[in-house]
């Protein structure tokens, strides 16, 4: 090995150890949640910003690493419609579902936790293929959580023992698809035993990958079909609506609802706004996703 190649490789080891910092969280920091479950963790690690459990609902989403198309666009979809409210996402970095639910939450500008199965030391972070990921969430206000040591590799026991801590750190768990006999299941039946809420996406009756999350459902689990639906549940939108603080908005979703004042055809919108037709279109549907208006008799207006 020449020297160069020596040095360049030890740059890049010095580089990837400062990704972030990594720190001990004991006991009397934890998350009140996280306290009333069985088996608390002894310690946390963590890299960047835990939420304040009290100005942040946490969501754990998590689904199967075999995910469909409809799976994808039912996380990602649900996802973005809860842009602007206090819900942070928990998952748990893996490869399918939680991945989605990581880079939907950043696209959407809310806050997120991961929860490996391994240490947080970037050299032994599971999955490799997620490291930019950690990095970016750890970047953007979120938090990386293990009670593995930082140097520790994920084992196949690994990964089952920390969903408890997804579920207990959660206030509710969403299932987006689970397969009849899948890890994710263990995390709905953890939430279950902690008294937490499980919300379910049904999924097709020939779908492999939507049995699970149909037999929750079966079992007494709330179906969730939109981020309405969703807010509805969680008791947001009833206090969006009821103040409209347009300071949860984007300034271009605020044109569109002051515009709003009254019903008006999509038509007169489009030309009433600056943004391109194209992105008008896209910030009705979003609003539309949140709950915020609806469309009836041809017309716009704002959710009463």
């Amino acid at each position: 090995m020449t020297e160069y190649s020596k040095h360049d490789r030890m740059s890049k080891i010095m580089s990837d150890a400062h990704l972030y910092a990594i720190s001990t969280l004991p006991q009397d920091e934890f998350p009140p949640a996280l306290l009333e479950i069985p088996q608390v963790p002894e310690k946390l690690f963590l890299a960047g910003k835990l939420p304040d459990p009290a100005d942040y609902y946490y969501l754990s989403v998590v689904g199967s690493r075999k995910y469909t198309s409809y799976g994808r666009e039912a996380c990602e979809r649900i996802i973005k419609g809860l842009a602007g409210y206090p819900i942070c996402i928990v998952s748990g970095l893996a490869m399918g579902i939680d991945g989605i639910a990581h880079r939907a939450a950043l696209d959407a500008g809310l806050r997120t936790v991961a929860i490996p199965g391994s240490g947080l030391n970037p050299k032994v972070i599971y999955p490799r293929t997620h490291l930019n990921l950690a990095r970016e969430i750890v970047k953007n206000d979120g938090a990386l959580l293990s009670e593995y040591e930082p140097d520790f590799r994920a084992a196949p026991w690994s990964f089952p023992q920390r969903n408890r801590i997804m579920a207990g750190l959660s206030q509710g768990v969403l299932i987006i698809e689970a397969e009849e006999k899948s890890g994710t299941l263990i995390t709905a039946r953890m939430a279950l035993d902690y008294n937490r809420n499980v919300f379910v996406v049904p999924g097709p009756i020939f779908s492999a990958t939507s049995k699970g999350t149909n037999n929750l459902l079966r079992q007494g689990a709330t179906p969730i079909t939109s981020a309405k639906n969703l807010l509805e549940e969680l008791g947001f939108i009833e206090q969006a609506i009821g103040t409209l603080d347009l300071t949860l908005f984007t300034r271009e979703e605020q044109a569109v609802l002051i515009l709003l004042d009254e019903p008006r055809e999509r038509e007169e919108l489009l030309a009433s706004l600056d943004t391109p037709p194209a992105q008008t279109l896209s910030i009705l549907t979003v609003l539309e996703i949140k709950g915020v208006i609806q469309e009836r008799m041809g017309k716009i207006e704002k959710v009463k």
